[in-house]
């Protein structure tokens, strides 16, 4: 299957619809409700001021450099990683939590966008910040550094299972990403996360209204069976105003 043909059946325009709608906290709770604990990246910020991401993984991985290594930064497997992107995907970077030195700089996130990427994710540093800041580039970081890559790592692999700010990352992962962070979703889960996301939003903006009129937090978060009736006639009413 072509990453074009991935892409389509794996995140369709209705699925990323359904995803732009729900928070990261609102997938993150589903996919613990199905056994994933460890699937938002822990530690990156966001780039751009309300920042929304989602797209497909297209992953790189990076090792502690050293001199034996050149015969993988021969080959510039940075570089063949970058031309490699598809529109839709996102770089995602396994840079070990290093924060002391650049994993990707501004001419490199430029050619990602160009590319029709949807952003980058390192869990390394980001070198020429405010330059990439100013391209429009979404993603999310660690920390900023002006030193070049060679300083601590190595580009070794890409289109291989990684792990991210402590999450595992397989090459066509949904990821999402808003202000508060980025989450991995596995492809195969990510229609069921992204309807039980929606449900879960729907009932708490539900319960936010009822606590707003005083209203205490049992029985409407979570809610429960001797509300669900109000629920419904809430939700009846708010189906017909729009």
């Amino acid at each position: 299957m072509s990453n074009d043909t991935l892409y389509e059946s794996v995140l369709s325009d209705d699925l990323k619809n359904k995803l732009s709608r729900v928070s990261t906290a609102s997938i993150s709770s589903q996919l613990q409700d199905r056994g994933f604990l460890n699937c938002f990246m822990n530690g990156l910020k966001p780039l751009q001021e309300d920042q929304r991401m989602i797209g497909i993984a297209h992953t790189v991985r990076y090792l502690p450099n050293r001199p034996d290594l050149y015969q993988w930064e021969v080959r510039d497997v940075q570089r063949e990683m970058i031309e490699s992107i598809k529109p839709g995907e996102i770089l995602v970077i396994d840079a070990r939590n290093e924060p002391d030195a650049g994993t990707i700089g501004d001419i490199f996130a430029l050619r990602t966008k160009m590319l029709g990427g949807e952003g980058v994710i390192t869990d390394g540093a980001l070198r020429d910040t405010p330059a990439i800041k100013k391209l429009g580039v979404s993603v999310y970081y660690r920390s900023s550094n002006a030193a070049t890559l060679g300083r601590r790592h190595a580009a070794v692999d890409s289109q291989v299972p990684i792990a991210c700010g402590g999450a595992a990352v397989l090459p066509g992962d949904v990821i999402v990403g808003d202000s508060e962070g980025a989450i991995v979703i596995p492809a195969q889960l990510a229609e069921e996360i992204a309807d039980a996301a929606l449900s879960m939003e729907i009932e708490e903006e539900f319960a936010l209204e009822k606590v707003a009129e005083g209203k205490p937090t049992v029985g409407y978060f979570p809610l429960e069976e001797e509300n669900v009736e109000e629920f419904h006639d809430w939700l009846k009413s708010r189906t017909a105003a729009e």
